[in-house]
């Protein structure tokens, strides 16, 4: 187990709460799965995994209102399980006949500072070591394998390694109880992924996520 840090801000950020059906509104800070997507926007592979442990809220919770173009429907999976298996298939959608304008909830001007840990799942015989220096490596380079993101792609966020020289993190000085916040998904049956819950509570700035075993569905 290899413990790292990140420093992460943009100028959106939205962390949609479940309950919302048609308009997007964000819970007041990052989700640990939020989270846990950055990390592995760095580096992922089946033979690791990320929990994280903490997230510091590093500017004051803002709020702002935005409409946004978005499209209402989705490809099916039956369509493209079709062109698999035969060849041809309804693979596409007219953006123009699908948009729709919606309302969201969005945070603004976000920094967070998300600390996690790298395990191993077991899936393979490469010492922890190897990905420790992989994840270095690349975190400190700016690399990543796909763009980091705030909740929504459209957030892009700014992600840094936080090294022993970086300077100590300022949270907030806010304390909040934040409800039953998402903490990630359950994939032990993957093809019917379930959403875990855990109790939030910001105190001083700061939200300690416990272990994803006491998460609740």
């Amino acid at each position: 187990m290899t413990h790292f840090c990140l420093d992460v801000s943009g100028p959106f950020a939205c962390f949609t709460r479940p309950e919302m059906k048609v308009e997007r509104v964000s819970y007041d800070v990052m989700t640990p799965s939020a989270a846990r997507a950055i990390f592995e926007a760095i580096l992922w592979k089946p033979q690791m995994r990320w929990r994280v442990s903490r997230i510091e809220v590093l500017k004051p919770i803002r709020w702002v209102n935005l409409r946004r173009n978005e499209v209402k429907e989705k490809i099916l999976i039956s369509n493209v399980e079709r062109a698999m298996k035969e060849g041809k298939g309804q693979l596409h959608l007219n953006i123009e006949d699908e948009r729709v304008q919606r309302a969201g909830y969005f945070l603004r001007d976000v920094a967070y500072r998300i600390h996690a840990e790298l395990l191993l799942t077991g899936k393979g015989s490469d010492p922890l070591i190897k990905y420790t220096e992989m994840f270095t490596r690349r975190a400190s380079k700016g690399q990543c394998v796909n763009q980091p993101y705030l909740g929504c792609r459209e957030f892009s966020a700014d992600v840094r390694l936080v090294t022993a020289d970086t300077p100590p993190a300022q949270p907030i000085a806010d304390t909040r109880d934040l409800g039953w916040m998402l903490q990630d998904m359950d994939y032990t049956h993957p093809s019917d992924p379930q959403p875990r819950f855990f109790r939030g509570q910001m105190n001083a700035g700061v939200v300690e996520v416990p272990p994803f075993e006491e998460a609740v569905g």
